[in-house]
């Protein structure tokens, strides 16, 4: 048996065993640990990766600071000996890149790439160890895939000085790279005599991709559509009901949401109106339930409540200003704030005797949160919008629990609680200035804010009431000591002061953990130092 990590490559598809088996979800439970599948989304696959640190010891992550959601995030795995590429908007897994031959066991259709030496996969993943030359050409060639159509040739860049070009054989969904001298190099030669010459090595690495060829590939290899689901634990949910795949949020304003799914119908969430039940029936059980249970601020609620009957709404949004603290609801995978569990509770009602009841919907896979509490009165909707014709109603019953807000994560790289969900990406449907073509999860918080504030213009009780809504709080999760320590406000939104927060992080002062939060009538958007939303609140 052999002492390397064993792969089956499937073109087009993915690696392990699990990328031939979407036909029989009865098979996925038994191996979803063991797959790496195109489609497949930033957090499904790396949650699953450092679920195993015996196989995967090591994994980078790259990303661009400036535009960690516009270029391609990395995850490079060099004990392993290959490499992960996911767009950035969408975060699905576009590229598989086999970088060395010898640090895992490789093998299409029951025959293996290349015979690795007796040294155990401790060794060859040690750094300094040796790579593995790659399957020759002859052996790609003749036994392991079959003839094909000519490739392409790169030659060798000027400024490295080096004189071995690049030659990409193409398959339907696979590639090899093979090194071949430049001198031996002639358009008008047979590439299966110039590649099985001395002139050219063995495969320097292997790309796994969606697409008839490479150099069809390459030109929307991070745009195409994914046929493969985000995440390969919906699909064990359940044998009678496997849960649909949201794709897109749809922030129809009025306190209402549409979820655009896969291949399902759209659902819509009609906050203060959806029950849990409706949330179970068309999403599936949530991943974690999270009842809170720190009351430390309920000695502020009778402060701020006198402070809204002194100054009045805030025109846009009324009675909903305890909302506006709201920021991680996570049980087991991020911090909280625990202000929230004081929204819209009857001023009669004693502290130590308010229903247990409230709690968080966590859905990991989906990437957001729903907040089920009771009923309340529904944010107003967009001005001149069309999707938000929906006729506000007044709230149920106040022993009737529904859904009151949803917390849609972005799952930016950098950021303090990157990776506890998969990336929600939602459209906010307002009339914009015409000058973009729309307001989503991609677009920077300065042009979201400029375009919100034209949209809510002359729609506030007063400018001071403007003001007040569009205050920053500053969240700093760097302080604390875990990542499940409680935050707390200290300032209140309606003052129009900054906060303070008491947080945690991994390492302390390292600065990701730092955001501002910004608010608007049924809104409110948790914004990184580089401008991008790391989380939208809609209530």
């Amino acid at each position: 048996m052999s002492r390397y990590p064993s792969l089956q490559i499937h073109p087009g598809r993915g690696l392990g065993f699990l990328s031939m088996l979407f036909p029989f979800p009865q098979l996925l439970r038994t191996w979803t640990d063991h797959a790496i599948v195109l489609g497949a989304s930033l957090h499904d696959v790396l949650t699953r990766l450092k679920a195993q640190p015996h196989l995967y010891p090591t994994i980078h992550v790259s990303y661009s600071p400036a535009q960690p959601l516009l270029a391609p995030v990395v995850l490079d795995l060099p004990a392993n000996g290959f490499r992960l590429r996911f767009d950035g908007p969408d975060q699905r897994l576009r590229l598989i890149e086999i970088l060395d031959f010898g640090k895992t066991q490789l093998s299409y259709k029951n025959i293996d790439l290349v015979k690795l030496p007796e040294a155990t996969a401790a060794v060859s993943a040690k750094p300094g160890y040796p790579g593995q030359h790659g399957p020759a050409f002859r052996h790609v060639y003749n036994r392991l895939m079959g003839p094909t159509f000519p490739g392409e040739y790169f030659p060798p860049q000027d400024a490295t000085g080096s004189h071995t070009g690049l030659y990409i054989l193409s398959y339907p969904g696979l590639a090899f790279t093979f090194p071949l001298q430049h001198t031996a190099w002639s358009s008008t030669a047979d590439f299966v005599s110039l590649l099985s010459s001395n002139a050219a090595a063995s495969a320097k690495s292997l790309a796994i991709f969606i697409g008839n060829s490479w150099h069809e590939a390459r030109q929307t290899l991070f745009v195409q559509p994914c046929l493969n689901p985000r995440s390969l634990a919906l699909s064990m949910k359940g044998k009678e009901h496997q849960p649909d795949e949201v794709d897109l949020v749809n922030v129809c304003g009025g306190g209402i949401v549409e979820l655009v799914r896969r291949s399902s119908t759209p659902f819509r969430i009609i906050l203060g109106e959806t029950t849990p039940q409706d949330l179970v029936a068309e999403l599936g059980p949530p991943d974690a339930i999270y009842r809170k249970n720190d009351h430390r601020l309920s000695i502020h609620r009778t402060r701020r409540r006198k402070q809204r009957a002194s100054h009045g709404s805030y025109g846009a949004s009324p009675a909903r200003s305890d909302d506006l603290f709201d920021t991680d609801q996570s049980s087991a995978h991020t911090t909280t704030d625990d202000s929230d569990v004081e929204d819209h509770i009857d001023p009669r009602e004693d502290d130590h005797e308010q229903p247990a009841a409230k709690c968080f919907y966590n859905y990991f896979h989906h990437g957001f949160d729903v907040f089920i509490s009771y009923p309340s009165n529904p944010s107003p909707p967009f001005p001149h919008s069309r999707s938000s014709a929906h006729p506000t109603t007044p709230p149920k019953a106040m022993g009737h629990l529904v859904a009151t807000k949803i917390l849609l994560h972005g799952n930016v790289p950098g950021s303090y609680p990157f990776n506890r969900y998969r990336r929600s990406r939602w459209v906010i449907d307002a009339e914009t200035s015409g000058s973009i073509d729309g307001l989503d999860s991609e677009t920077s918080f300065s042009t979201l804010s400029e375009e919100l504030r034209n949209v809510w213009k002359g729609n506030y009780a007063s400018e001071q009431a403007e003001k007040a809504m569009q205050n920053a709080i500053v969240l700093d999760r760097d302080w604390g000591d875990s990542p499940g320590s409680s935050y707390e406000v200290l300032e209140g939104w309606e003052d129009g002061e900054p906060a303070q927060k008491k947080g945690s992080a991994a390492q302390q002062g390292s600065g990701s953990g730092t955001t501002q939060i910004f608010g608007f009538p049924g809104m409110l958007f948790e914004v990184l130092k580089n401008d991008t939303v790391s989380c939208l609140t809609i209530y």
